[in-house]
């Protein structure tokens, strides 16, 4: 295939990626201008629409979503071998494609930096989105989920140890509202909603020696974001139900306060995950080593 034919298609991928010219534009390093004639030069060619476009938004059509189902592994392919050919033993080069929480970005940033800063011919793209998506068939070559998320024919690395939810408040709101000793007692709470991909308000799950207790309390807020929980239960609105990793600080300074901890049970924590079926490039093998290594030093969150 044509360089151009090639450059339209890397194109199409970002649009749909993207789900916007512009952004597509400024991942690409193009003008929107330019990505736009791109698309509709290939849409004129292949004589099929694969974007519908409204002035807010850009969505596949149903064609343009099979189109973009077969093209986006092969054009993984292409791009894999061409990275792996040209680098050296030991020194990879080229992209590494990660899809991820958006939340986990943060808490493994010591090992993106690690990575990039070991390997200099190295970039790596990391999208993130909540929804649980088939990294071949979107042309990644990596994924980062919770390890009852990964798919079972994916083999999984672990980036971080087990971990666990736990309930926690304001001491402000503790002194307003008293100290729940029970799950029952949560009943008389106020409550931090997550809303999930889903649409569906998160009920909280909660374990004490294999006897289970869902909690469905109206939440007084309810928001999408991990950073948000966290602010507002820094704030005394209402309980939370968070992962330690991202209250660690406030929990040994008593910004924050956890209850009921013997019914917070421990579950499987961060994994990278890839297709067994695949051969594993030096780009990806070099980050999983890396991982390995920053968790042997205990440097990744605990």
């Amino acid at each position: 295939m044509h360089r151009s034919g090639l450059t339209e298609l890397e194109i199409v991928l970002a649009v749909a990626r993207r789900q916007s010219f512009r952004a597509a534009a400024r991942e690409l390093g193009m003008s929107a201008t330019a990505v736009s004639n791109a698309v509709a030069g290939l849409e004129s060619r292949l004589n099929v629409r694969l974007f519908n476009r409204t002035t807010r938004s850009v969505a596949l059509t149903e064609q343009g979503q099979r189109y973009v189902s077969r093209i986006a592994p092969a054009l993984a392919e292409i791009q894999r071998a061409a990275e792996e050919i040209a680098a050296e033993p030991g020194n990879p080069m080229g992209t590494l494609r990660i899809n991820a929480p958006r939340e986990c970005v943060s808490l493994l940033f010591r090992l993106f930096e690690t990575y990039l800063q070991r390997y200099p011919q190295m970039r790596l793209d990391i999208t993130t989105e909540s929804r649980l998506i088939d990294i071949v068939s979107e042309g990644f070559d990596a994924g980062i989920r919770l390890a009852e998320s990964v798919p079972q024919d994916m083999i999984a690395v672990a980036l971080t140890p087990d971990a666990r939810m736990l309930i926690v408040g304001s001491p402000d709101y503790f002194a307003r509202h008293g100290t729940p000793r029970s799950p029952d007692d949560l009943q008389q709470h106020q409550s931090i909603g997550m809303r999930m991909s889903h649409g569906g308000v998160y009920h909280w799950e909660l374990e004490y020696h294999q006897q289970k207790f869902t909690v469905n309390i109206p939440p007084r807020i309810i928001v999408s974001e991990m950073q948000a929980i966290h602010r507002a239960a820094l704030a005394g609105l209402g309980l939370a139900f968070i992962s330690e990793w991202f209250i660690q600080d406030e929990l040994r300074s008593g910004k924050l306060i956890s209850v009921l901890d013997e019914w917070c049970p421990t579950f499987g924590g961060l994994r990278l995950y890839y297709p067994g079926h695949r051969h594993v490039l030096p780009a990806l093998r070099a980050f999983i080593e890396l991982a390995h290594e920053l968790n042997a030093r205990q440097t990744l969150p605990r």
